[in-house]
Protein backbone atom coordinates (compact mmCIF):
# COMPACT_ATOMS: atom_id res chain seq x y z
CA UNK A 1 0.00 0.00 0.00
CA UNK A 2 1.07 3.68 -0.84
CA UNK A 3 2.22 5.54 2.10
CA UNK A 4 1.11 9.61 1.28
CA UNK A 5 1.97 11.81 3.77
CA UNK A 6 0.45 15.34 2.86
CA UNK A 7 1.89 18.55 4.84
CA UNK A 8 -0.85 20.95 4.95
CA UNK A 9 -4.89 20.53 5.59
CA UNK A 10 -5.70 23.93 3.63
CA UNK A 11 -7.59 23.46 0.49
CA UNK A 12 -4.71 21.89 -1.19
CA UNK A 13 -3.72 19.66 1.18
CA UNK A 14 -7.06 18.60 2.01
CA UNK A 15 -8.16 17.95 -1.72
CA UNK A 16 -4.52 15.95 -1.37
CA UNK A 17 -4.98 13.84 0.96
CA UNK A 18 -8.99 13.13 -0.17
CA UNK A 19 -7.71 12.05 -3.68
CA UNK A 20 -4.84 9.95 -2.51
CA UNK A 21 -7.75 8.24 0.11
CA UNK A 22 -9.63 7.52 -3.21
CA UNK A 23 -6.90 5.84 -4.97
CA UNK A 24 -6.41 3.29 -2.37
CA UNK A 25 -3.73 4.91 -0.20
CA UNK A 26 -2.52 5.17 3.37
CA UNK A 27 -2.33 9.07 4.05
CA UNK A 28 -1.14 11.10 6.81
CA UNK A 29 -2.22 14.83 7.17
CA UNK A 30 -0.66 17.30 9.00
CA UNK A 31 -1.80 20.07 10.48
CA UNK A 32 -0.13 23.00 12.53
CA UNK A 33 -3.53 23.91 13.50
CA UNK A 34 -6.36 22.76 15.55
CA UNK A 35 -8.33 22.12 12.38
CA UNK A 36 -7.88 21.68 8.70
CA UNK A 37 -9.27 24.34 6.57
CA UNK A 38 -6.11 26.88 6.41
CA UNK A 39 -6.82 30.11 5.99
CA UNK A 40 -9.43 30.37 3.63
CA UNK A 41 -11.50 28.05 5.82
CA UNK A 42 -10.54 29.03 9.07
CA UNK A 43 -12.90 27.33 11.59
CA UNK A 44 -15.42 30.12 13.22
CA UNK A 45 -15.51 29.46 16.99
CA UNK A 46 -18.67 26.60 17.87
CA UNK A 47 -20.89 29.58 19.11
CA UNK A 48 -21.69 30.54 15.47
CA UNK A 49 -23.39 27.78 14.36
CA UNK A 50 -22.91 26.18 10.71
CA UNK A 51 -25.64 28.24 9.44
CA UNK A 52 -23.34 31.13 10.58
CA UNK A 53 -20.27 29.53 9.24
CA UNK A 54 -21.85 29.08 5.82
CA UNK A 55 -22.59 32.82 6.02
CA UNK A 56 -19.15 34.07 6.75
CA UNK A 57 -17.50 32.14 4.20
CA UNK A 58 -17.47 30.72 0.80
CA UNK A 59 -17.96 27.08 0.08
CA UNK A 60 -18.13 26.17 3.61
CA UNK A 61 -20.30 23.49 2.89
CA UNK A 62 -18.00 21.96 0.45
CA UNK A 63 -15.17 22.29 2.41
CA UNK A 64 -16.98 20.47 5.93
CA UNK A 65 -17.97 17.29 3.84
CA UNK A 66 -14.72 16.80 2.38
CA UNK A 67 -13.24 17.58 5.70
CA UNK A 68 -15.33 15.12 7.71
CA UNK A 69 -14.75 12.79 4.84
CA UNK A 70 -10.82 13.10 5.00
CA UNK A 71 -10.97 12.83 9.41
CA UNK A 72 -13.34 9.60 9.21
CA UNK A 73 -11.78 7.59 6.44
CA UNK A 74 -9.84 4.57 7.98
CA UNK A 75 -6.95 4.90 6.07
CA UNK A 76 -6.19 8.59 7.40
CA UNK A 77 -4.75 9.18 10.00
CA UNK A 78 -4.60 13.17 11.49
CA UNK A 79 -1.96 15.02 13.29
CA UNK A 80 -3.44 18.35 14.08
CA UNK A 81 -1.40 20.78 16.40
CA UNK A 82 1.76 18.97 14.35
CA UNK A 83 4.97 21.05 13.30
CA UNK A 84 7.05 19.64 10.56
CA UNK A 85 10.95 20.57 11.93
CA UNK A 86 12.88 19.01 9.67
CA UNK A 87 12.83 16.61 6.87
CA UNK A 88 16.01 14.52 6.50
CA UNK A 89 17.46 12.46 4.02
CA UNK A 90 17.45 8.89 5.11
CA UNK A 91 21.20 8.47 4.24
CA UNK A 92 24.82 10.42 3.98
CA UNK A 93 23.81 11.21 0.17
CA UNK A 94 20.23 12.25 -0.99
CA UNK A 95 18.16 9.27 -1.60
CA UNK A 96 16.75 10.27 -5.09
CA UNK A 97 14.84 7.42 -5.09
CA UNK A 98 12.28 8.84 -3.04
CA UNK A 99 10.57 11.13 -0.73
CA UNK A 100 12.92 12.61 2.99
CA UNK A 101 12.17 11.66 6.23
CA UNK A 102 9.77 13.62 8.04
CA UNK A 103 10.35 14.71 11.62
CA UNK A 104 7.52 16.33 13.63
CA UNK A 105 6.42 17.37 17.65
CA UNK A 106 3.11 17.07 18.15
CA UNK A 107 1.60 19.27 20.87
CA UNK A 108 0.81 22.75 21.72
CA UNK A 109 3.37 25.05 20.70
CA UNK A 110 4.26 26.13 23.75
CA UNK A 111 3.81 23.12 25.82
CA UNK A 112 6.26 20.98 27.46
CA UNK A 113 5.04 18.08 26.37
CA UNK A 114 5.60 17.53 22.76
CA UNK A 115 5.86 14.45 20.99
CA UNK A 116 8.45 13.93 18.42
CA UNK A 117 8.06 11.49 15.82
CA UNK A 118 9.55 10.52 12.68
CA UNK A 119 7.44 9.73 9.78
CA UNK A 120 8.53 8.04 6.45
CA UNK A 121 6.49 7.84 3.22
CA UNK A 122 6.02 6.64 -0.70
CA UNK A 123 5.44 10.06 -1.93
CA UNK A 124 5.43 13.33 -0.14
CA UNK A 125 2.76 16.28 -0.73
CA UNK A 126 4.04 19.71 -0.06
CA UNK A 127 0.90 22.12 0.65
CA UNK A 128 2.35 24.15 3.55
CA UNK A 129 1.01 27.53 2.32
CA UNK A 130 1.65 31.50 1.91
CA UNK A 131 2.16 34.27 4.19
CA UNK A 132 1.25 37.92 3.74
CA UNK A 133 3.75 40.06 2.36
CA UNK A 134 4.07 42.92 3.81
CA UNK A 135 6.64 46.54 2.72
CA UNK A 136 7.71 48.61 5.42
CA UNK A 137 7.14 51.76 5.56
CA UNK A 138 7.78 54.31 8.63
CA UNK A 139 5.50 53.99 11.46
CA UNK A 140 4.75 50.20 10.80
CA UNK A 141 5.80 48.49 13.33
CA UNK A 142 3.10 50.19 15.60
CA UNK A 143 0.63 48.46 17.56
CA UNK A 144 -2.93 48.45 15.13
CA UNK A 145 -0.47 47.79 12.01
CA UNK A 146 -1.64 44.40 10.94
CA UNK A 147 -1.60 42.25 7.86
CA UNK A 148 -4.48 41.91 6.02
CA UNK A 149 -4.29 38.11 6.55
CA UNK A 150 -3.93 38.81 9.78
CA UNK A 151 -6.98 41.02 10.24
CA UNK A 152 -9.19 38.53 8.38
CA UNK A 153 -8.11 35.36 10.50
CA UNK A 154 -9.04 37.42 13.87
CA UNK A 155 -12.68 38.04 11.96
CA UNK A 156 -13.29 34.06 11.01
CA UNK A 157 -11.90 32.63 13.37
CA UNK A 158 -12.75 35.09 16.78
CA UNK A 159 -15.39 37.25 15.07
CA UNK A 160 -12.81 40.15 16.49
CA UNK A 161 -12.17 43.27 14.69
CA UNK A 162 -8.87 44.79 14.60
CA UNK A 163 -10.02 48.28 14.68
CA UNK A 164 -13.16 50.61 15.17
CA UNK A 165 -12.08 52.72 12.50
CA UNK A 166 -9.59 50.98 9.64
CA UNK A 167 -8.05 51.51 6.20
CA UNK A 168 -7.13 48.87 4.35
CA UNK A 169 -4.55 49.30 1.34
CA UNK A 170 -1.93 47.31 -0.23
CA UNK A 171 -1.93 45.85 -3.67
CA UNK A 172 -4.57 42.25 -4.89
CA UNK A 173 -8.18 41.22 -4.65
CA UNK A 174 -7.53 40.26 -1.40
CA UNK A 175 -8.41 43.60 0.31
CA UNK A 176 -11.92 43.06 -1.00
CA UNK A 177 -13.06 40.32 1.28
CA UNK A 178 -10.76 42.00 4.09
CA UNK A 179 -12.54 44.65 4.33
CA UNK A 180 -16.33 42.98 3.55
CA UNK A 181 -14.79 40.75 6.44
CA UNK A 182 -14.06 43.94 8.68
CA UNK A 183 -17.89 45.39 7.46
CA UNK A 184 -19.14 42.24 9.34
CA UNK A 185 -17.40 42.33 12.32
CA UNK A 186 -18.51 46.27 13.06
CA UNK A 187 -15.77 48.07 11.58
CA UNK A 188 -15.88 51.42 9.62
CA UNK A 189 -13.66 50.92 6.65
CA UNK A 190 -12.57 54.54 5.67
CA UNK A 191 -10.87 53.60 2.87
CA UNK A 192 -9.36 50.85 0.84
CA UNK A 193 -6.26 51.66 -1.27
CA UNK A 194 -4.71 49.58 -4.17
CA UNK A 195 -1.74 50.62 -5.23
CA UNK A 196 -1.76 50.19 -8.68
CA UNK A 197 -3.08 52.33 -11.21
CA UNK A 198 -6.13 51.28 -13.22
CA UNK A 199 -4.33 51.07 -16.17
CA UNK A 200 -1.82 48.43 -15.08
CA UNK A 201 -4.48 46.46 -13.53
CA UNK A 202 -6.79 47.01 -16.69
CA UNK A 203 -3.50 45.36 -18.65
CA UNK A 204 -2.64 42.98 -16.46
CA UNK A 205 -5.98 41.22 -17.16
CA UNK A 206 -6.09 41.62 -20.47
CA UNK A 207 -9.17 42.12 -22.76
CA UNK A 208 -11.62 38.90 -21.48
CA UNK A 209 -10.69 39.07 -17.73
CA UNK A 210 -13.81 37.27 -17.32
CA UNK A 211 -12.24 34.12 -19.14
CA UNK A 212 -10.05 33.41 -16.46
CA UNK A 213 -11.52 34.48 -13.16
CA UNK A 214 -14.91 32.63 -14.63
CA UNK A 215 -13.13 29.41 -14.33
CA UNK A 216 -12.76 29.54 -10.76
CA UNK A 217 -16.08 31.73 -9.58
CA UNK A 218 -14.33 34.63 -9.17
CA UNK A 219 -16.10 37.60 -10.54
CA UNK A 220 -19.23 36.63 -8.89
CA UNK A 221 -17.09 36.38 -5.43
CA UNK A 222 -15.78 39.76 -6.43
CA UNK A 223 -18.74 41.11 -7.45
CA UNK A 224 -20.33 40.13 -4.14
CA UNK A 225 -17.78 42.13 -2.08
CA UNK A 226 -17.60 45.05 -4.16
CA UNK A 227 -21.65 45.35 -3.67
CA UNK A 228 -20.44 44.99 0.22
CA UNK A 229 -18.36 47.88 0.20
CA UNK A 230 -20.64 49.94 -1.97
CA UNK A 231 -23.61 49.73 0.32
CA UNK A 232 -21.37 50.51 2.96
CA UNK A 233 -20.21 53.75 0.92
CA UNK A 234 -16.00 52.64 1.06
CA UNK A 235 -14.21 54.79 -1.10
CA UNK A 236 -11.87 52.22 -3.21
CA UNK A 237 -9.48 54.68 -4.68
CA UNK A 238 -6.46 53.23 -7.43
CA UNK A 239 -2.98 53.98 -7.41
CA UNK A 240 -2.86 55.37 -3.73
CA UNK A 241 -1.73 53.85 -0.40
CA UNK A 242 -0.41 54.44 3.02
CA UNK A 243 3.29 55.19 2.98
CA UNK A 244 3.52 56.61 6.98
CA UNK A 245 1.42 55.18 10.22
CA UNK A 246 1.87 58.37 12.88
CA UNK A 247 0.92 57.32 17.02
CA UNK A 248 1.73 57.78 20.69
CA UNK A 249 1.98 54.19 21.39
CA UNK A 250 -0.03 52.71 18.92
CA UNK A 251 -1.49 53.90 14.96
CA UNK A 252 -3.43 56.82 15.59
CA UNK A 253 -3.56 58.28 11.83
CA UNK A 254 -1.94 57.05 8.54
CA UNK A 255 -0.55 59.26 5.60
CA UNK A 256 -1.47 58.20 2.37
CA UNK A 257 -0.57 59.52 -1.03
CA UNK A 258 -0.83 58.92 -4.73
CA UNK A 259 1.77 56.54 -6.85
CA UNK A 260 3.05 57.16 -10.28
CA UNK A 261 3.30 53.55 -11.89
CA UNK A 262 6.56 52.37 -10.53
CA UNK A 263 5.06 52.85 -6.85
CA UNK A 264 7.30 56.20 -6.40
CA UNK A 265 4.96 58.92 -4.59
CA UNK A 266 3.39 62.10 -6.30
CA UNK A 267 4.95 65.03 -4.37
CA UNK A 268 1.94 67.01 -3.00
CA UNK A 269 -0.58 64.28 -2.73
CA UNK A 270 0.03 63.28 0.78
CA UNK A 271 -3.22 63.06 2.84
CA UNK A 272 -3.91 61.89 6.43
CA UNK A 273 -6.62 59.52 7.88
CA UNK A 274 -7.50 59.05 11.22
CA UNK A 275 -7.84 55.83 12.05
CA UNK A 276 -7.04 53.28 14.75
CA UNK A 277 -6.10 50.31 12.45
CA UNK A 278 -4.20 49.59 9.49
CA UNK A 279 -4.12 46.55 7.46
CA UNK A 280 -1.75 46.07 4.84
CA UNK A 281 -1.09 43.32 2.68
CA UNK A 282 1.19 43.37 -1.13
CA UNK A 283 0.77 40.07 -1.79
CA UNK A 284 2.12 36.40 -0.61
CA UNK A 285 4.71 34.83 -0.34
CA UNK A 286 5.58 30.93 -0.39
CA UNK A 287 6.25 29.24 2.58
CA UNK A 288 9.76 28.08 0.80
CA UNK A 289 11.59 26.65 3.75
CA UNK A 290 10.46 23.13 3.20
CA UNK A 291 10.65 22.44 -0.20
CA UNK A 292 13.88 24.25 -0.11
CA UNK A 293 15.02 21.37 2.53
CA UNK A 294 13.34 18.75 0.65
CA UNK A 295 16.12 19.50 -2.12
CA UNK A 296 13.19 20.90 -4.38
CA UNK A 297 14.42 23.12 -7.19
CA UNK A 298 12.85 26.70 -7.03
CA UNK A 299 11.81 29.18 -10.18
CA UNK A 300 12.42 32.69 -10.07
CA UNK A 301 9.32 34.61 -11.66
CA UNK A 302 10.76 38.29 -13.71
CA UNK A 303 9.68 40.11 -10.82
CA UNK A 304 12.12 38.13 -8.48
CA UNK A 305 9.44 35.85 -6.31
CA UNK A 306 10.29 32.71 -6.28
CA UNK A 307 8.04 29.58 -5.97
CA UNK A 308 8.30 25.39 -6.27
CA UNK A 309 9.54 24.56 -9.82
CA UNK A 310 7.18 22.05 -10.83
CA UNK A 311 5.61 19.93 -14.22
CA UNK A 312 2.37 19.41 -15.25
CA UNK A 313 1.71 16.69 -12.80
CA UNK A 314 2.87 19.10 -10.17
CA UNK A 315 5.56 17.08 -9.41
CA UNK A 316 9.26 18.90 -7.98
CA UNK A 317 12.62 18.03 -8.79
CA UNK A 318 13.33 15.31 -5.78
CA UNK A 319 11.29 12.15 -6.67
CA UNK A 320 8.26 11.34 -4.89
CA UNK A 321 7.61 14.89 -3.46
CA UNK A 322 4.59 16.99 -4.92
CA UNK A 323 4.16 20.99 -4.39
CA UNK A 324 0.78 22.36 -4.68
CA UNK A 325 -1.20 25.40 -4.11
CA UNK A 326 0.29 29.10 -3.26
CA UNK A 327 3.64 27.14 -3.34
CA UNK A 328 3.73 26.62 -7.11
CA UNK A 329 1.80 30.36 -7.93
CA UNK A 330 -1.07 32.53 -5.92
CA UNK A 331 -3.98 31.75 -7.49
CA UNK A 332 -6.66 31.84 -5.30
CA UNK A 333 -8.32 27.92 -3.05
CA UNK A 334 -10.26 26.96 -6.21
CA UNK A 335 -6.92 26.56 -8.12
CA UNK A 336 -4.98 25.26 -5.35
CA UNK A 337 -7.86 22.23 -4.60
CA UNK A 338 -7.71 21.15 -8.46
CA UNK A 339 -3.90 21.07 -7.68
CA UNK A 340 -3.90 19.30 -4.53
CA UNK A 341 -6.98 16.59 -6.27
CA UNK A 342 -4.65 15.74 -9.12
CA UNK A 343 -1.27 15.53 -6.91
CA UNK A 344 -2.65 13.49 -4.75
CA UNK A 345 -4.16 11.34 -6.83
CA UNK A 346 -0.71 10.51 -8.72
CA UNK A 347 1.00 10.74 -5.85
CA UNK A 348 -1.16 7.69 -4.46
CA UNK A 349 -0.12 5.60 -8.26
CA UNK A 350 -4.00 6.44 -9.02
CA UNK A 351 -4.19 5.46 -13.14
CA UNK A 352 -5.00 8.26 -15.91
CA UNK A 353 -8.75 8.72 -16.26
CA UNK A 354 -10.59 11.06 -18.02
CA UNK A 355 -11.29 13.10 -14.65
CA UNK A 356 -7.43 13.19 -13.86
CA UNK A 357 -7.17 15.02 -17.38
CA UNK A 358 -9.70 17.44 -16.46
CA UNK A 359 -7.84 18.27 -13.08
CA UNK A 360 -4.66 19.16 -15.69
CA UNK A 361 -7.03 21.25 -17.62
CA UNK A 362 -8.14 23.17 -14.34
CA UNK A 363 -4.26 22.94 -13.28
CA UNK A 364 -3.52 24.79 -16.35
CA UNK A 365 -5.78 27.53 -16.04
CA UNK A 366 -5.32 27.97 -12.39
CA UNK A 367 -1.52 28.58 -13.95
CA UNK A 368 -2.87 31.07 -16.24
CA UNK A 369 -4.99 32.84 -13.59
CA UNK A 370 -2.05 33.14 -11.70
CA UNK A 371 -0.07 35.16 -14.29
CA UNK A 372 -2.91 37.19 -14.85
CA UNK A 373 -2.98 38.12 -11.22
CA UNK A 374 0.48 38.98 -10.94
CA UNK A 375 1.11 41.00 -13.95
CA UNK A 376 -2.48 42.89 -12.77
CA UNK A 377 -0.89 43.88 -9.20
CA UNK A 378 2.87 43.85 -9.13
CA UNK A 379 4.69 45.63 -6.39
CA UNK A 380 6.46 48.57 -7.87
CA UNK A 381 10.07 49.01 -7.71
CA UNK A 382 10.48 52.40 -6.32
CA UNK A 383 8.42 51.39 -3.28
CA UNK A 384 12.48 51.94 -1.34
CA UNK A 385 11.43 55.43 -1.75
CA UNK A 386 8.75 55.54 1.06
CA UNK A 387 11.60 54.50 3.61
CA UNK A 388 13.90 56.81 5.84
CA UNK A 389 17.03 55.67 7.16
CA UNK A 390 15.23 54.89 10.68
CA UNK A 391 12.26 53.04 8.93
CA UNK A 392 12.60 49.99 10.99
CA UNK A 393 13.15 47.02 8.19
CA UNK A 394 13.93 43.85 10.66
CA UNK A 395 11.24 44.06 12.91
CA UNK A 396 12.44 41.29 15.81
CA UNK A 397 16.75 42.83 15.46
CA UNK A 398 15.02 46.29 15.15
CA UNK A 399 17.47 46.97 11.85
CA UNK A 400 16.74 50.23 10.19
CA UNK A 401 16.65 50.39 6.74
CA UNK A 402 20.01 52.98 6.91
CA UNK A 403 22.00 50.00 8.61
CA UNK A 404 21.06 47.83 5.90
CA UNK A 405 21.67 50.44 3.26
CA UNK A 406 25.40 51.45 5.25
CA UNK A 407 25.88 47.41 4.69
CA UNK A 408 24.76 46.80 1.05
CA UNK A 409 28.57 46.63 -0.30
CA UNK A 410 29.31 43.80 1.78
CA UNK A 411 29.26 40.21 1.68
CA UNK A 412 26.04 38.69 2.06
CA UNK A 413 27.23 37.10 5.20
CA UNK A 414 29.15 40.05 6.47
CA UNK A 415 26.40 41.82 6.49
CA UNK A 416 23.57 39.61 7.88
CA UNK A 417 26.05 39.25 10.66
CA UNK A 418 27.04 43.02 11.02
CA UNK A 419 23.22 44.30 10.88
CA UNK A 420 21.49 40.90 12.23
CA UNK A 421 18.66 41.59 10.18
CA UNK A 422 16.90 38.37 10.11
CA UNK A 423 18.47 36.84 13.00
CA UNK A 424 15.48 37.14 15.21
CA UNK A 425 12.63 34.91 16.22
CA UNK A 426 11.23 34.99 12.93
CA UNK A 427 14.58 34.18 11.43
CA UNK A 428 13.95 35.91 7.78
CA UNK A 429 10.45 34.67 7.24
CA UNK A 430 9.30 38.16 7.64
CA UNK A 431 11.89 40.52 6.72
CA UNK A 432 14.18 37.57 4.64
CA UNK A 433 12.17 38.44 1.46
CA UNK A 434 12.29 42.47 1.86
CA UNK A 435 15.70 42.51 2.55
CA UNK A 436 16.58 41.07 -0.30
CA UNK A 437 14.83 42.83 -2.24
CA UNK A 438 17.01 45.86 -0.68
CA UNK A 439 20.15 44.25 -2.19
CA UNK A 440 21.25 44.18 1.45
CA UNK A 441 21.22 40.03 2.02
CA UNK A 442 21.42 39.16 -1.74
CA UNK A 443 19.27 35.92 -3.33
CA UNK A 444 21.13 33.60 -5.10
CA UNK A 445 21.45 34.06 -8.43
CA UNK A 446 18.87 31.62 -10.56
CA UNK A 447 20.51 29.04 -13.27
CA UNK A 448 20.68 28.96 -16.90
CA UNK A 449 17.36 27.61 -16.68
CA UNK A 450 15.48 29.84 -14.48
CA UNK A 451 15.97 27.56 -11.81
CA UNK A 452 17.74 27.90 -8.28
CA UNK A 453 18.54 24.03 -7.45
CA UNK A 454 19.60 22.84 -4.11
CA UNK A 455 21.90 20.63 -5.35
CA UNK A 456 24.28 22.77 -6.95
CA UNK A 457 24.61 25.09 -4.02
CA UNK A 458 21.78 27.28 -3.83
CA UNK A 459 19.79 25.81 -1.31
CA UNK A 460 22.88 26.66 1.19
CA UNK A 461 23.16 30.23 0.09
CA UNK A 462 18.72 30.46 0.48
CA UNK A 463 17.49 32.79 3.18
CA UNK A 464 14.75 29.65 2.68
CA UNK A 465 17.66 26.78 3.54
CA UNK A 466 17.41 25.96 7.40
CA UNK A 467 17.99 22.45 8.47
CA UNK A 468 15.69 23.33 11.30
CA UNK A 469 12.37 24.69 9.88
CA UNK A 470 10.65 25.09 12.90
CA UNK A 471 11.86 25.88 17.20
CA UNK A 472 12.24 22.95 18.86
CA UNK A 473 13.43 22.45 22.29
CA UNK A 474 17.25 21.28 22.97
CA UNK A 475 15.43 18.56 25.22
CA UNK A 476 13.14 17.65 22.39
CA UNK A 477 15.96 17.48 20.32
CA UNK A 478 17.92 15.30 22.25
CA UNK A 479 15.13 12.69 22.42
CA UNK A 480 14.76 9.43 21.06
CA UNK A 481 12.88 8.40 18.50
CA UNK A 482 12.07 5.44 15.96
CA UNK A 483 10.08 5.75 12.63
CA UNK A 484 6.80 5.70 13.51
CA UNK A 485 4.51 4.28 10.42
CA UNK A 486 1.08 3.62 10.75
CA UNK A 487 -0.10 0.01 10.48
CA UNK A 488 -1.31 -1.20 7.09
CA UNK A 489 -4.76 -0.86 6.25
CA UNK A 490 -6.95 -3.41 3.25
CA UNK A 491 -6.83 -1.60 -0.04
CA UNK A 492 -10.23 -1.01 -1.44
CA UNK A 493 -10.77 -0.35 -5.34
CA UNK A 494 -9.59 2.73 -6.34
CA UNK A 495 -12.54 5.19 -6.30
CA UNK A 496 -12.66 8.33 -8.74
CA UNK A 497 -9.83 11.49 -7.85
Amino acid sequence: MTRVVVIGAGPAGLSAAATALGAGAQVTLIEAAEQPGGQYHRAPVAEFGVARREALQHGWRDFAARRDHVLSHPRCRFLPETTVWALEDPGATPARGGPPLVHVLTGQADGADRRRRVIESDALVLAVGAHDTMLPFPGWELPGVVTAGAAQALVKGERVAIGDRVVVAGTGPFLLPVAAALLGAGSTVRQVLEANRPGRIAAGWGARPWQLAGQAGKLPELAEYAATLARHRVPVLLGRTVVEARGDGRVEEVVTARLRADWSVVPGSERTVAVDAACVGHGFTPQLELPVAAGCALRTEPDGRRFVAVDTDLRTSRPGVYAVGELTGIAGAPAARAEGALAGWLAAGGPDRPAVRALRRQVAAGRRFATRLAAAHPIGPAWPDWLRDDTVVCRCEEVCYGALRAAAGQDPRVSKLGTRAGMGPCQGRICGPTVAALRALGAPPPGSDGLDRPDDGARRASPYHRPIAQPIRLGELAASTAPDVAPPQPVPDKENP
